[in-house]
């Protein structure tokens, strides 16, 4: 990636972050009204944690907590501390009411699947995800509710899996096949890859881990291959990525805010083109291994604290303690893209004169109906539009999806994609410039089952 690119998109971010600023200032008044109406200590019995979190490293490790923190700070709490467990990748949040009651929220990051267990055996209010729950994970918690509902279901920020290598590596790309032969084992010396000579040693997190999870689902397992029995594993992204880069011949992978000090790789999958995890491609889902952050709790949920949390990460407030623990935000903004030959001729037109928010409608696993973290982002995208001036003429939707074996209904189905977003945001207002459909060229993901999910997507342009 060029300089300049770099310096558009640091200018670019600069802008959302005032934007983000100008939105506290904005929601100051109706965020009172908010806190008002939230629980108080006098809630819970004065032994019992007002809330127990249990799930992912990647959350628990300084975003969970930072949210605590945060969403009491909003209550009025005072003298708010995050202090270590008695087991390690365990902290607890202290803090006193304006009466003066102590209270503790317990957080335990083992990884994503110990928190589906503790909403099972009721250790857990909250389960914390860095993937989506699985099926056979809605089926055993399926007597608190559809836990693949919007109520259920809360994606607080979306993180992308580095790749990661000693800074000295002059590696520089890899496709997500190479990934999966190196870290099977099938290539394992780095000469095989372009590098210089040396045994590949792997680095990898642990069963429990989401962040593995996300790593066989879309690495691993969409190859057919499985990991390594000589790959070094880690509870602790941190640890992982401080191994990796004191190691010229390591290679590992962790969550965005877990580089630290270690060499990041661009990543292709299918016919895409390589991508840095950088912050536009990631809010926007197009960096291949792109994933959502969770958290889950039951839908018929009665503990106004749970609402309380799930309420403030989607708040304003919520998402810059997002952004500042190093993940992506869901504020949206807009992104000057620069044109390229490969581009079709429409598309060439709007990245010469629009620009593209960061924000990519998607849809549910087999069906025509947006999914959850879209439901959510239509009232963002709305927000955003108003704030601009920009509800009448300025849009235009830009559809895409997968191949079929005539261009033209591939061309159709991606417009009806656009059409479905149009139709939502219309009910609130916005007026459109255009809706385009592209059928199945600038795929940013492999045309297989994971991959179509990815690629039947709608991008939103504004003038």
């Amino acid at each position: 990636m060029s300089c300049a690119l770099l310096d558009n998109e640091r200018e670019t971010w600069s802008r959302a972050s005032t934007l983000i600023l100008l939105g506290f200032i904005c929601y100051a008044l109706p965020w009172s009204v908010f806190a008002a109406q939230q629980p108080t200590a006098s809630n819970m019995q004065s032994s019992a944690p007002l809330l127990r979190i249990q799930g992912s490293n990647t959350i628990g490790a300084t975003l969970g907590p930072a949210l605590v923190k945060g969403m009491l700070e909003a209550q009025g709490y005072r003298e708010i501390s995050v202090l270590p467990g008695a087991v390690e990748n365990e902290q607890r949040v202290t803090a006193t009411s304006a009466k003066g009651q102590n209270v503790t929220v317990n957080i335990a990051a083992h990884g994503s699947s110990t928190g589906f267990v503790g909403l099972q055996d009721d250790s857990a209010d909250i389960a914390a995800a860095s993937r989506p729950i699985k099926d056979a994970e809605v089926a055993s918690l399926s007597r608190i509710g559809d836990m693949k509902s919007r109520d259920a279901e809360q994606v607080i920020a979306i993180d992308g899996l580095a790749i990661i290598l000693h800074p000295s590596n002059p590696i520089t790309s890899l496709s997500t096949d190479q990934l999966a032969q190196v870290f099977s084992g099938e290539i394992s010396n780095w000469a095989q890859l372009g590098g210089q000579s040396g045994e590949i040693h792997l680095y990898a997190r642990d069963d429990n881990s989401g962040t593995y999870d996300t790593f066989k689902e879309l690495v691993l397992s969409a190859n057919g291959k499985s990991l390594a029995a000589t790959a070094q594993r880690f509870e602790s992204n941190d640890k992982l990525s401080d191994t990796v880069s004191s190691d010229p011949q390591g290679i590992g992978f962790t969550g965005l805010p877990s580089i630290r000090q270690a060499k990041a790789l661009a990543i292709a999958s299918g016919d895409s083109q390589p991508m840095l995890p950088t912050r536009t491609a990631i809010a926007t889902e197009d960096y291949p291994l792109s994933r959502r952050l969770f958290l889950y709790n039951p839908p018929a949920q009665s503990k106004p604290w749970v609402k309380a949390l799930v309420n403030f990460a989607h708040s304003p407030r919520g998402q810059a303690i997002v952004a500042q623990n190093g993940f992506i935000s869901q504020t949206v903004s807009a992104v000057k893209v620069p044109a390229t030959p490969g581009m079709p001729k429409a598309y060439q037109q709007l990245s010469s004169n629009a620009e593209r928010l960061s924000v990519n409608f998607r849809f549910a696993e087999g069906s025509a109906n947006l999914d959850n973290k879209a439901l959510r982002d239509l009232s963002r995208v709305f927000d955003y539009l108003n704030a601009q001036n920009k509800l009448h003429q300025n849009v235009v939707l830009v559809g895409f999806g997968d191949p079929k074996s005539d261009p033209a209904r591939a061309e159709l189905l991606s417009k009806l994609r656009a059409m479905a977003v149009r139709r939502e945001l219309s009910k609130q207002g916005v007026a459109f410039k255009d809706i385009i459909g592209l059928g199945d060229v600038l795929p940013v993901a492999a045309n297989d089952e994971e991959g179509r999910i990815k690629n039947r997507r709608v991008e939103v342009w504004v003038y």
